[in-house]
């Protein structure tokens, strides 16, 4: 990923960026919010600001939003003030990072910003079937749209086929629909002229441009707005944009992936969704099974991770032992490699023996189908396994849906989806906030 410093690199904040670039990021530097600004209006590329307190958050955000240029900043300070972290989130900032910096701390917000980018990793037959059928099309240049649930690795694999393909020396730039407000999606996907609207005080580069001569992920483009998708459709069709404010279309060459999370033909059917669009996204169409229909892939997941993030974390690596293992294949994981992955994380930092056992397999307690007497089994679907658990656990967190989502190893998007769901369907919701002072 690539990182953004603003402020100066001469005290702690230089250690940030000394972390950050040793857990594999790019970091650029400005001074100032306005250099900063000035860098982000020509480079589609950071991924998150590390913003120094005094050189001013709100400004930077303030900036950002009349400039519809969407990333995510995270405040830096030596203060330990609560008042100081409160007033940066008030101002706009994702998350507060008390200076100096911790080493596991970097790491964490490096991976919420971006996630990481791992190869697959793949042993069950289900999931076999698919990387091949993903390296078969990757050599072309044909759109793919990848389905699956939350956290299965769409955006992996959307990776994978970038690496495989002829484009692999171009750019891979990601979007994520779901993550940009609708007002500043357009700019960010065809960027903008300077005077195109308020605010736009130079030209900037869009996703679109970013991406040339590689590859772009249009990553839950189900979360895309239905008036947006007929400019996509038309920059699909005849390979040109048009940027905000702009007097001439600007020619492009991307390859195109998707993913979905949603049933694009239900969206579809409700109008949420173009069918023409669908037709020119779906030309090659790739289903990633969800972690309990490939279990096979638990171990070696388990596995990777447990050897990953001890490297991460300067940790001697531990074996997973046997009783954890069984203990990690029981359960269903309703939030798939991704909640796999933050137990992991967990357990190689909870652990203190020779291998990583069961009390350090920190998961939510779950009601799993079990055989019941006379041999009929609890008619029970997943669906309902996984609604209890979400329920339960937004239950033991006053409601927090933030905290709700860290525990169920979830984004907090999916649990929201979720809970609209349940909500739609007249299933009773904890509101957002339960207790006084505490905030979803």
């Amino acid at each position: 990923m690539r990182v953004l410093i603003v402020g100066s690199l001469a005290g702690e904040l230089g250690r940030a960026a000394q972390l950050a670039a040793s857990r594999g990021a790019r970091v650029s530097q400005a001074a100032g919010v306005a250099q900063a600004l000035a860098f982000l209006r020509g480079d589609a590329g950071p991924d998150l600001v590390l913003c120094e307190v005094a050189c001013g958050v709100a400004a930077l955000v303030r900036g950002l939003a009349g400039e519809r240029i969407a990333v995510p900043v995270v405040a830096c300070s030596t203060s330990l003030s609560a008042e100081v972290a409160a007033q940066a989130m008030r101002d706009g900032a994702r998350e507060f990072m008390p200076l100096p910096p911790e080493p596991d701390l970097i790491a964490a917000i490096l991976l919420a910003a971006s996630g990481v980018p791992h190869a697959p990793v793949v042993r069950d037959p289900a999931m076999l079937a698919t990387m091949r059928r993903a390296t078969q099309v990757a050599r072309s240049d044909a759109s793919v749209l990848i389905t699956g649930e939350s956290g299965t690795g769409k955006e992996v694999l959307a990776r994978h086929i970038h690496r495989e393909s002829r484009r692999a020396a171009g750019p891979f730039v990601a979007l994520n629909c779901a993550a940009i407000p609708e007002q500043l999606m357009e700019s960010e996907l065809f960027g903008h002229e300077k005077g195109a609207f308020s605010g736009a005080v130079a030209r900037r580069t869009g996703k679109f441009e970013a991406a040339g001569g590689g590859t772009l992920l249009l990553d839950e483009i189900s979360e895309m707005d239905v008036r947006l998708q007929a400019k996509l459709l038309r920059a699909i069709q005849e390979r040109e944009i048009d940027r905000l404010g702009g007097a001439a279309p600007v020619r492009i060459d991307v390859r195109i992936l998707a993913t979905s999370n949603r049933d694009l033909r239900a969206e579809i059917e409700a109008r949420r969704f173009r069918e023409d669009l669908y037709f020119r996204l779906n030309v090659v169409s790739l289903r990633l099974p969800p972690l309990r229909e490939r279990p096979a892939d638990i171990p070696a997941l388990a596995a990777h991770y447990a050897r990953h993030y001890a490297e991460a974390n300067g940790l001697a690596l531990r074996p997973v032992s046997g009783a954890a293992m069984s203990l990690l294949c029981a359960q269903p994981w309703p939030g798939n490699v991704r909640e796999l992955e933050n137990a992991m994380h967990r357990a190689v930092l909870l652990s203190d023996g020779d291998a990583i056992e069961p009390d350090a397999i920190d998961v939510p307690r779950r009601v799993l189908v079990r055989p019941c007497s006379g041999g009929d089994f609890a008619c029970r679907s997943m669906e309902e396994v996984e609604r209890e658990a979400i329920l339960r656990t937004l239950q033991h967190t006053l409601g927090n849906r933030t905290h709700a989502a860290t525990i169920l190893g979830i984004s907090i998007r999916a649990l929201r989806n979720k809970l609209k769901d349940y909500s739609q369907a007249g299933i009773a919701v904890p509101p957002p906030l339960q207790a006084a002072g505490l905030a979803a």
